[in-house]
């Protein structure tokens, strides 16, 4: 007699399973993020079960490391510049990628533009449970792609998908949306957190197993994040988020997960007629066109994943007529902007604690490392003042809560590229100035230890 399946609750945000259905989640205390999970009987097998590796070979069985130590792996250069450097240098054989991002923003785009340019070097398979094959080939007419060698499948089954992937042999198999993806062994509806996850899972395995590359596009949240169970941006090697403001044609791809790579490694693209299309530079974009210096307005040097990259941080600061005084960050953490106003406060002797402040990074690029402090508060102070900084400056450094300016990494990288865009004075901490010249090439380094003294190198 088989046994009786049960149902799990499972949270779509923490992945925390429990046995009856709650409003709140006691794990990550979110609420309504509880869905039914049908936990299937384990099968008995009738007979040996013949165990399948990475390979396609009997991989059950111990090795020491030191064997497999000198193995690399495999990866292929998609010839897409902007997509193989988030990658971490080109796609890796078996590796399956996640990629998320709001609709209609260009991931649809991005892949199918990836199979064309793999093309019959590595061939592809695109499956698409949401949109029709002759939309498909109406996209790729209209983006001016080479049709030939492209292959598609409308299916949603993942038994019969993973069938023509084995009659079709592709090394690189899209899944357009994982979300629209259901299995014959659960009874729940395409979607559910059931269905969603062992439909990855056995996606997974079949990467795995037979070496191919496999790409899913997942639906992202009201919040922004990648729908569906958690569990399922654990179980690929790497998670790559689209993101654009909106009315925008820029659009940036960053990587949050990567097995093969650096993590928050930035590729940038503009979408046009013809599709996307990388950008190779992408800090011209996200620097001002407007001519001269401007109150409120500083250049900064932040390094995204390898390479440093120029983004303009603007401020204004007006009288509040609020009790509290608001504090408005886009692209930064909005609790460091109010301890940042508190160190300027003590140290910089500017009192903006009757203030309105709002900061914005141009670009819709979000800032995450402790380089941007200086920049902000000589931002920040320049609005306070109404008075510009000197023309073509730059500053990066983290600033302390007793007003000192810490060293950043890789700062002869950011004053380099400072210094390829024609910026001729550096404000940086005084452990990332040259040791040995107060210059680099045309542009004058100055290295500050207190933020008093880079309040003074502006004027």
């Amino acid at each position: 007699m088989m046994a009786k399946a049960k149902t799990a609750y499972v949270c779509s945000d923490c992945g925390a399973e429990y046995p009856k259905w709650q409003g709140q989640c006691d794990a990550c205390g979110q609420w309504n993020t509880l869905s039914a999970f049908v936990v299937q009987p384990a099968k008995e097998a009738g007979g040996a079960v013949r165990r399948v590796g990475y390979a396609g070979i009997e991989a059950s069985k111990v090795q020491p490391l030191a064997s497999v130590a000198g193995e690399v792996e495999q990866r292929h250069l998609i010839r897409i510049g902007e997509l193989d450097r988030v990658l971490g240098g080109g796609l890796v054989e078996g590796s399956v990628v996640l990629v998320g991002g709001d609709p209609g923003i260009g991931k649809s785009t991005l892949l199918l533009q990836t199979l064309a340019a793999l093309g019959e070097r590595l061939p592809g398979l695109y499956v698409s449970g949401e949109e029709s094959l002759a939309q498909i080939a109406a996209r790729g007419h209209r983006l001016g792609l080479e049709l030939a060698p492209l292959r598609a499948l409308a299916e949603t089954c993942v038994e019969r998908i993973l069938e023509h992937a084995q009659n079709e042999k592709p090394r690189v198999l899209v899944i357009d949306s994982i979300q629209t993806i259901w299995t014959e062994t659960l009874p729940a509806a395409p979607g559910s957190v059931s269905q969603v996850r062992e439909s990855a899972a056995r996606l997974v395995r079949y990467a795995k197993q037979s070496g191919a590359s496999v790409f899913l596009v997942g639906h992202v949240t009201k919040e922004g994040g990648i729908a569906g169970p958690r569990v399922l941006e654990h179980m690929v090697d790497a998670v790559l988020y689209f993101e654009g403001e909106v009315g925008s044609r820029f659009r940036v791809l960053r990587a949050f997960k990567n097995r093969f790579g650096a993590v928050n490694e930035l590729g940038v693209f503009a979408m046009g007629d013809k599709g996307l299309r990388e950008v190779p530079n992408p800090s011209a974009i996200f620097l001002s066109a407007q001519q001269g210096a401007t109150p409120g307005s500083a250049v900064m040097v932040t390094r995204e994943g390898t390479r440093p990259l120029l983004v303009e941080v603007q401020a204004l600061v007006d009288q509040s007529n609020l009790g509290n005084p608001r504090r408005v960050a886009l692209g930064l953490e909005q609790n460091r902007l109010a301890m940042l106003l508190a160190v300027l406060h003590r140290h910089g002797g500017a009192a903006v604690f009757d203030q309105d402040v709002f900061v914005n990074v141009v670009g819709g690029i979000r800032v995450q490392e402790t380089a941007a402090d200086l920049p902000v508060l000589l931002a920040v102070l320049s609005s306070f003042r109404d008075r510009a900084l000197p023309e073509k400056t730059v500053a990066f450094g983290e600033v302390g809560l007793s007003g000192e300016v810490r060293p950043v990494p890789n700062g002869e990288e950011r004053l380099k590229e400072a210094a390829h865009h024609g910026f001729r004075r550096a404000i940086v901490p005084q452990a990332n100035a040259p040791k040995k010249s107060a210059r680099m090439g045309d542009m004058q380094v100055i290295g500050v230890e207190r933020l008093r003294e880079a309040i003074d190198a502006c004027g």
